[in-house]
């Protein structure tokens, strides 16, 4: 989930700022959107923004790049915007991913739309200091995601007489028995990006939340070398005994839907896992059963953010601007929502209709047991040294907890 790193090159500024409020008033033109949304679940979900869009004028031209970590989107995208021919708008993930591109004066900035709209008085003010770089806004939140959850599949679960797990310890013995039992335990992609979500996975719930801010926001050493943090490694560690040899060149969807098809008994996902759920006409807290977060429950707030980078046609920047209201409209946010399997980013949202799963997760949201994601608090650089670290831990047995974390505390204490 990393991204700005491949591109320190960063040196071409874009032409003076500019503003939006009012750019509706001129003709849209074609609006080209990279994003990286392209399983089954992804698409429905994106499919209603196209739909909103065109409706309202704009003409969307989808420019998906496959890839559920978003890292070639991300690089295509980048490149394009420094080679001076950027797209219409862009997707990131919420955080600290686009700020080289603020920086270098690369994108618009949206307090007009923001002042037009009153966008900071409906935002979930969780949101704002991520979508923003020195009190200016920049980006279009869209959603906010959770990537603590846990899915287990009922009926594997109850052919094996095993009951849905409250603790750490409780999934390790379920995991046993399953690989007793012949079934594959843990369904597990390949990817880095899915495998360091499994860590934080861990580090948040079974750690709990003092620690990864200590880690993670505070950087504190100290706390890496912690026997807590151990503890987190061991468990991190024993995970790997229970993943199957398909992990490898296995996608984030292609795992989920392991589960979903009951033959594989649990899956480390985030809640955009429900929109594989959907689009397999399955019940999201029901035929797929959701954990969000085993010992301390707490929301990973993350997300996606579409960027607009400067364009010098009229048109575009008219395009630009309606996408940008269009994104944030209360009925294209719970239409799109409800297929992404997220949250939308309006705080007034009602969770009448929500499924089970959605509704455990905005009541954490709303009551404050929540913490920002890694890409919120720490840079691409160190979010991709913590993820590399992390898959050679997981791809190789041979490393010990020990080991793991003196690697960890060299990273945080860099």
């Amino acid at each position: 989930m990393n991204t700005v790193t491949k591109n320190r090159a960063l040196a071409v500024v874009a032409s003076a700022a500019f503003g939006l409020a009012g750019m509706q008033a001129q003709a849209a033109d074609k609006a080209e959107v990279i994003h990286w949304w392209t399983s089954g679940g992804e698409h429905a979900a994106v499919m209603e923004f196209e739909k909103a869009f065109d409706a309202q004028g704009g003409d969307w031209v989808d420019a998906a790049v496959a890839g559920g970590g978003g890292d070639a989107a991300r690089t295509d995208g980048i490149n394009r915007i420094i080679g001076g021919n950027p797209p219409t708008a862009m997707q990131f993930n919420t955080g600290k991913q686009f700020d080289e591109l603020v920086s270098n004066g690369l994108l618009r900035n949206l307090d007009p739309l923001a002042k037009e709209y009153g966008w900071k008085d409906k935002i979930n003010p969780v949101l704002l200091n991520a979508v923003s770089v020195d009190g200016h806004m920049y980006a279009v939140p869209v959603d906010i995601h959770s990537n603590t959850w846990l899915w287990y599949s009922p009926e594997v679960l109850k052919k094996a007489g095993l009951e849905p797990p409250k603790t750490w310890d409780d999934l390790l013995t379920d995991l046993a028995a399953l690989k007793k039992d012949g079934v594959i335990p843990l369904a597990q992609a390949g990817d880095a990006w899915t495998q360091v979500l499994t860590f934080y996975n861990v580090l948040i719930t079974q750690g709990g939340k003092d620690l990864y801010m200590k880690i993670i926001k505070d950087h504190d050493v100290d706390a890496v070398k912690s026997p807590e943090f151990l503890k987190v490694a061991e468990t991190f560690g024993k995970l790997r005994d229970y993943v199957d040899p398909g992990m490898q060149g296995r996608q984030w969807n292609q795992a989920i839907a392991l589960v979903i098809d009951n033959k594989a008994g649990f899956n480390f996902m985030g809640d955009w896992a429900k929109g594989e759920i959907d689009v397999n006409k399955k019940v999201p807290g029901k035929d797929v059963g959701c954990i969000p977060g085993l010992g301390h429950q707490t929301y990973w707030v993350g997300g996606d953010v579409f960027v607009f980078p400067k364009v010098k046609s009229k048109a575009e920047q008219a395009s630009q601007a309606l996408l940008a209201k269009v994104l944030l409209e209360p009925k294209v946010q719970l239409a799109f929502n409800e297929k992404k399997g997220a949250v939308p980013v309006l705080k007034d949202v009602s969770s009448e209709g929500m499924d089970q799963c959605a509704q455990k997760g905005l009541a954490l949201l709303k009551s404050g047991d929540y913490v920002p994601s890694s890409d919120i608090l720490i840079t691409p650089d160190m979010s991709g040294s913590i993820q590399d670290l992390v898959s050679a831990y997981f791809t190789d047995k041979s490393q010990t907890p020990q080991q793991f974390v003196d690697q960890f505390a060299a990273i945080i204490g860099g």
